[in-house]
């Protein structure tokens, strides 16, 4: 029945009648849906163990958040260790995370629907939105670039500029201001030629974002996505560091490889359209399938968001601020005191979200996509993301349909 298909009054006095009649509870109609066997939660309690161990100090990280949703299994959530240290306090299942680079997904959908709108090209290079900015090539380097991170611009964090800045975190940046650090590098490599992670494109884009709309970056997200989609847990700092509550500390090891609390350490801006966004397991089980399945934007260009190229990593690849593995698409995020990864795999309907509360990302491939792959070898043996080396998936990877 189509939703603006009136009720007649005799069906809804039938149907009264039909629910006065009944002598059982309309739960009983459906039933719940069976939880993974035993065996296979131990086994994904253990992998969580395992991976906050290796990667830890003289102690494991102190907590992760998991989540899997399989059709037809009841979902398997867990909190393992620790949100605070000192006093001690169990993680929460709706404890809030900083999700870093998860935030580039929610950029990439506010211009993919710009572009539907038509009020930009993915072929439109740096040059035509007239920035203030001075970066090499940027007649040349086009969207697609910048968001497949092809621009051979360098990554403004790692240039040893940004090493003599004494950053706290009452520090002011601009989006502008750390573009042009970055731009006064030489280019890496043309546009187009190699495949090479730099913040600097998405702090580009945002600016892109907020030439063409006229509004922040963060209102653009915030109006068109984190409303609409009611992900009422999820928000983009601007000018406050604390974290809104519930959340989990963010810790970082000290050098007696001790953890140390770590939540509050940078400010919003210098992080920006390139990482500063929060949000819980909750929201992002949400957003991930929203954006892999292409609900947010047109079938257009979500083909293009899903056109996935080499990194030169074995098993892995990249769209338009995506990541692409054995059939998993999604996207991890690190910044002091927090690694996330949020995946989906269209084939099966599943999900996978790691919360950690650590950025440690060596070795490849970090913390929350180690937990990711572990728990992807244990539940889809044939799809496992981020493959290790010489271990390649037994089926090809495939792109899941835009719609």
């Amino acid at each position: 029945m189509p939703v603006h298909a009136r009720i007649q009054p005799a069906s809804v006095l039938c149907l009264c009648a039909l629910l006065i009649g009944l002598t059982f509870p309309l739960t009983a109609l459906a039933a719940d849906p069976e939880p993974l066997s035993p065996d296979t939660q131990k086994a994904l309690e253990a992998a969580v163990a395992k991976e906050l161990k290796a990667y830890g100090g003289k102690d494991p990280i102190p907590g992760a958040v998991v989540g899997v949703w399989i059709p037809g299994k009841a979902p398997f959530l867990k909190g393992i260790g620790l949100s605070d240290i000192a006093p001690a306090k169990p993680i929460a299942l709706d404890d809030k995370f900083r999700v870093g680079s998860n935030t580039k997904t929610f950029v990439v959908t506010v211009l993919l629907q710009l572009v539907d709108e038509k009020k930009l090209s993915l072929e439109d290079t740096i040059s035509k939105f007239d920035l203030g900015v001075t970066v090499p090539n940027a007649d040349k380097i086009t969207v697609t670039q910048l968001c497949q991170m092809e621009s051979g611009l360098p990554d403004v964090y790692n240039v040893p500029e940004m090493d003599k800045i004494d950053i706290t975190v009452n520090s002011k940046f601009t989006a502008k201001q750390l573009v042009d650090i970055a731009g006064k590098q030489p280019p890496l490599f043309a546009p187009g030629a190699k495949w090479n992670y730099s913040n600097t494109n998405y702090l580009l884009l945002g600016m892109i974002i907020e030439k063409v709309t006229g509004h922040t970056v963060a209102d653009e997200i915030k109006n068109r996505l984190l409303v609409p989609l009611e992900l009422k847990n999820t928000s983009y700092p601007v000018t406050d560091p604390a974290m809104p509550t519930p959340f989990s500390h963010g810790y970082v090891l000290d050098k007696s490889g001790k953890w140390e609390d770590n939540t509050v350490s940078l400010p919003p801006s210098l992080t920006g359209a390139a990482g500063v966004m929060v949000s819980d397991m909750a929201d992002m089980k949400k957003w991930v399938k929203a954006y892999v399945t292409g609900s947010t934007n047109s079938a257009a260009t979500q083909k293009a968001r899903l056109t996935c190229v080499p990194i030169g990593v074995e098993g892995l690849s990249f769209g338009l601020g995506i990541g692409c593995s054995g059939g998993w698409y999604g996207y991890t995020g690190g910044i002091p005191g927090y690694n996330t990864g949020a995946y989906y795999f269209p084939e099966k309907d599943a999900t996978i979200i790691a919360f950690v509360n650590s950025q440690v990302e060596k070795p490849e491939p970090g913390v929350a996509n180690s937990i990711v792959r572990d728990f992807t070898q244990i539940l889809f043996p044939n799809n496992v993301a981020f493959p290790p080396p010489g271990k390649p998936n037994q089926t090809a990877e495939k792109a899941p349909t835009a719609h």
